[in-house]
């Protein structure tokens, strides 16, 4: 594969993936100027309903958390170039959130419908600062990195990509993951909790939780003793002091 295809396929990817990142977030919102939106859908049965649901986030987990472990990307990057390794995982993350927003099942039911102005006016302003919180949490990681474009702008280049050191810098020194209580924020803060939403709420909870289970887990075999201090110092996900 030549380099310029590497990169063309890094920056298709990258669109891809914010993309269906971006959809993802309007969908949740529930807005009424989007195609389809959290509580567009007419409610079915049940069963057929929750069976599906759950189906879309645990293909959706499971491809976040297989291939994102160490293991994983060693035998991957043997059938693929490394460089575009990070690119076909925001690729398939990208379509995963489409996949989800276009076919989630509406369930029947309202768990809160807040009319008072004031307090939906807060609720919003949660709702966008969570997304704020991730957007910015993934820059402080390394936004280009994160999503694939470091890797294929060096590849083509043919320069070696620059190590990426654990530091402590801003959200990071409040909460360890920054990124993922930005998500969570942005999947509950919102005026109108239909069942539809909590489903979604719930389950992509659990995903979160497991996620972070192994990336925990993953961090601390490759920082060692740093990030092990790390975790004794810094709350995971919540901003409590420990």
């Amino acid at each position: 594969m030549s380099r310029t295809i590497i990169l063309l396929y890094g920056l298709l990817s990258y669109a891809i993936g914010m993309g269906g990142l971006f959809f993802f977030i309007l969908f949740i919102g529930g807005w009424d100027f989007m195609p389809v939106h959290i509580d567009s859908g007419s409610p079915g049965p049940f069963g057929t309903a929750l069976l599906i649901n759950v189906g879309l986030i645990a293909v959706f987990g499971l491809q976040h958390t297989i291939m994102a472990r160490p293991a994983f990307k060693k035998v991957w990057t043997t059938i693929i170039p490394e460089a575009i390794e990070r690119s076909t995982y925001v690729l398939l993350s990208g379509i995963l959130m489409l996949l989800i927003s276009l076919n989630w099942q509406a369930i029947e039911g309202m768990v809160w419908d807040f009319q008072n102005s004031a307090l939906r006016m807060l609720l919003w302003a949660l709702y966008w600062s969570g997304w704020g919180i991730a957007v910015i949490a993934t820059f402080l990681l390394n936004h280009f990195e994160l999503f694939g474009l470091q890797q294929v702008w060096y590849d083509f280049k043919q320069q070696p990509r620059p190590k990426n050191p654990f530091a402590e810098r801003f959200l990071y020194k409040i909460v360890r993951h920054p990124l993922q209580l930005g998500i969570l924020m942005g999947m509950w803060f919102t005026p109108t909790m239909s069942m539809t939403h909590l489903y979604l709420s719930i389950l992509m909870t659990v995903y979160v939780f497991i996620g972070l289970h192994y990336e925990e887990i993953d961090l601390s075999n490759s920082l060692g003793e740093p990030y092990v201090d790390y975790k004794n110092r810094v709350s995971k996900i919540i901003p409590l002091p420990k």
